[in-house]
């Protein structure tokens, strides 16, 4: 070993000139459950396992097309076609970035930043979420915000969940997972759809005593549109302090994660600690970098859903309900696929279930609150349709979760229940 190394890293047989590369530590060198310190990746060695993380990130190519559509006016389906292709390996690569600086950052913080942005077995991040919702927030194009957030939680427990399931269904007979957990995170994920469709309930009492002026068109009350100023107020007063009461329960389900019954979301065959493939200060300069990028990428994207709905004649409800999720999702779909095909349900269960959680009882009522802060009318109003929708999906799920096993017939039954979704959407005008 060189000299200056503050301590010996050697297996019984190894040759001890085998370069460390990719391996856990620092100048912040880190002791790994079997005694050894391994020392950090180096800045290049650090750059080159995250841009080489996966086959996805090929895709980065249409990054700086992306760019040079949008200012050499290429036209709005260029402009939306390359920022929608550009996203996926950018998506991927943030949930790389705050995988690697999670492992960095101990196991309080690193916890928290798991179960906020994501965790260790890439489940799926609502950075990318986040970002496309605020700037279509910003624009004040609510629509986008609310069938976006809407698509990417039945991507994730229709289509991501059912592929898993259908997918390990075929190389295990059957396959069983933490019960407990899984009905604990189903339970919350119908708490935040209800709390959906009680908004739903509201405005339909209040129209229901005004239906005289709403055919003589004196009324019409939209998410976010001023008319019938005082049906508003309410909504908005009602959604708002449901987001508040969802945030707190979001809180309390992460301690309930982290730290009282954190064994239950724990995977029984994952006994190794996962080493480190990039050092915390790339990792953090990663994390700044490809947020920026995925941000002017979004801000593309949005800026030209419009004109490319009108040119190609694409309803926007399909676009966000079904095409947008694909962009956060692509990477974690095959993740999660990948995982049920290794019988790691638990880790497919998180992804999943656990994903639409951060989104429907995170993600939502956090946007309800910024959208109060800039003066933005966004409420827990969905439309009645879409909100039926998200009802019987969490109901779907959470019956066949229940008994904590999965088959491919299961499977089958979601991805069915997507299709006809899907299908729905598209003749949706």
């Amino acid at each position: 070993m060189p000299q200056g190394t503050s301590a010996t890293v050697a297996h019984p047989g190894s040759d001890e000139h085998t370069p460390l590369i990719g391996r856990h530590a620092r100048s912040d060198s880190h002791t790994f459950h079997d005694g050894l310190v391994r020392e950090a990746p180096t800045f290049v060695q650090s750059l080159r396992n995250f841009l080489l993380s996966g086959y996805l990130n090929v895709l980065l190519v249409a990054v700086p097309l992306a760019f040079a559509s949008h200012f050499a006016h290429w036209g709005a389906t260029a402009d939306f076609v390359l920022s929608f292709v550009a996203i996926i390996p950018l998506a991927s690569l943030l949930g790389d970035a705050t995988e690697q600086c999670s492992l960095r950052l101990g196991q309080t913080i690193g916890g928290l930043l798991n179960a906020t942005f994501g965790n260790a077995i890439d489940e799926n991040l609502p950075q990318v979420e986040l970002i496309v919702s605020i700037l279509a927030l910003i624009r004040g194009e609510l629509r986008i915000v609310q069938t976006s957030l809407l698509g990417s939680i039945l991507s994730n427990l229709l289509l991501v969940l059912g592929c898993s399931f259908l997918a390990g269904g075929l190389v295990f007979k059957e396959q069983t997972f933490q019960m407990t957990a899984a009905q604990a995170s189903s339970s919350l994920m119908v708490l935040g759809c209800s709390t959906l469709v009680i908004p739903a309930a509201y405005r339909a009492s209040q129209l229901d005593g005004s239906l005289d002026r709403d055919r003589d068109g004196a009324l019409s009350l939209l998410a976010g549109v001023k008319d019938g100023k005082a049906d508003l107020d309410g909504l908005l007063k009602l959604s708002r302090g449901t987001a508040i009461i969802l945030l707190i329960c979001y809180a309390t389900y992460l301690f309930f994660q982290l730290r009282s019954h954190h064994y239950l979301f724990e995977d029984p065959s994952e006994h190794e600690e996962e080493e480190a493939k990039m050092n915390i200060q790339t990792a953090i300069g990663a994390l700044v970098v490809v947020t920026v990028v995925t941000a002017f990428a979004a801000d593309i994207l949005v800026g030209a859903i419009d004109e490319f709905a009108q040119e190609r004649n694409i309803p926007k409800a399909f676009i966000g309900l079904i095409l947008l999720p694909i962009v956060g999702n692509a990477a974690e779909h095959v993740t999660s696929i990948w995982m049920a095909t290794k019988g790691k349900m638990e880790l497919t269960i998180g992804v999943a279930i656990g994903s639409s959680i951060q989104i429907g009882v995170g993600l939502i009522p956090i946007l309800v609150i910024v959208g109060w802060i800039i003066n933005q009318d966004l409420t827990l109003f969905f439309e009645n349709f879409e909100t039926i929708v998200l009802f019987v999906s969490v109901l779907l799920v959470d019956i066949l979760v229940s008994d904590g096993k999965s088959n491919y017939l299961e499977g089958l039954m979601l991805i069915a229940l997507y299709l006809v979704i899907a299908l729905a959407f598209w003749f949706t005008r």
